[in-house]
């Protein structure tokens, strides 16, 4: 797997490898060089031979730096010239680099063919509203294409179902970004009968699509029948994400052939029981658990794909326990 090394003035690489881990899970073969102020260039260049002593030495490294011109990026480019050909280095680091390139890195091992693909996405992270704002934008507007709905996009077949999650926070940095690019979904589909009718978590839904991807609303009742439809989605590999459990169960009972469930989180509120820092279940979600259970669903209690997975019935079984405690 490609090292990578984080380099920037003061702690904005600690915090950037902290931000990245939330969205992406873990990683190894990731090493922090920060640069004080009481600091001069021959410890920064020490601070970055002990982080690139801890990688792995047969595996390229991937500098990701803050600033090009700066002190991090001249003593990384000196230790980088004598490796020219299988090293690389990227400036203006910023978090939707950083994502990509814990995603390249995945199925790629070339450093440079990584580091290709990230001034891209750094600079698609770069966004701004009111749109009007933008002045790399073009200067003559183009023709507005026709509006995309999951019913009028794709070629003959029925869609794939890459990811079914239960997740309170719906379209978030972890769905939009390691969840995303893991299963390769080019679809994502919220379903919701609550968020269908409400014109701004829609609007905001949308706008948190990641680049490339296409995300939609629609009730429960719509899924159901967009389940059916064999003529339009056989190039869709589409996510789902449900609100809660009981939305979940409404859709597979009602025809929508799901057999995982991917349990990302749900937030706690009034009577509800948390028996972990992630997830808070009333009697109302422990039924509709176990009656997909029932129905042959099995479930993947994860918040990104790095972390190991934990047994739901045993998080069931405490839910059930603090909420009869609550009741005696």
């Amino acid at each position: 797997m490609v090292g990578i090394i984080l380099a920037s003035h003061g702690q904005f690489a600690a915090g950037i490898k902290q931000s990245g881990e939330m969205i992406f899970g873990q990683q190894n073969q990731v090493e922090v060089v920060t640069f004080m102020p009481e600091e001069g260039p021959n410890d920064l260049h020490q601070h970055l031979m002990a982080a690139i002593a801890k990688l792995d030495p047969n595996a390229p490294v991937l500098f990701l730096v803050d600033l090009w011109g700066g002190s991090p990026f001249n003593q990384a480019n000196a230790i980088y010239e004598k490796h020219q050909d299988e090293w690389a280095i990227v400036t203006g680091l910023n978090l939707p680099m950083l994502i990509e390139a814990y995603g390249l890195r995945l199925s790629m091992n070339s450093a440079q063919e990584i580091a290709a693909k990230l001034v891209q996405a750094g600079r698609q992270g770069v966004k701004i509203k009111p749109e009007k704002l933008d002045q790399t934008a073009p200067s003559t507007p183009t023709p507005k294409a026709a509006p995309t709905t999951p019913a009028n996009v794709g070629k003959k077949g029925k869609m794939k179902y890459v990811l079914a999650r239960i997740d309170s926070r719906l379209l978030h940095g972890q769905v939009a970004t390691s969840w995303t690019k893991t299963t390769g979904a080019n679809r994502i589909i919220v379903v919701s009968d609550l968020v269908a009718k409400d014109k701004l978590r829609k609007g905001l839904i949308k706008d948190a699509a990641p680049v490339g991807v296409k995300a939609h609303v629609v009730p429960i009742a719509q899924m159901i029948k967009l389940a059916q439809d064999d003529q339009h989605f056989g190039d869709t590999r589409a996510l789902l994400l449900f609100e809660n459990p009981e939305d979940a169960q409404k859709a597979i009972a009602g025809g929508v052939p799901l057999t995982e469930i991917n349990v990302g989180s749900m937030a706690h509120s009034a009577g509800k029981a948390q028996p972990n820092k992630v997830l808070a279940f009333d009697e109302k979600d422990i039924a509709s658990f176990k009656a997909m259970e029932a129905a042959g669903v099995k479930f993947d209690v994860r918040k990104v794909p790095n972390d190991s997975p934990e047994n739901l019935d045993a998080i069931l079984d405490k839910a059930e326990r603090i909420l009869q405690n609550a009741k005696a």
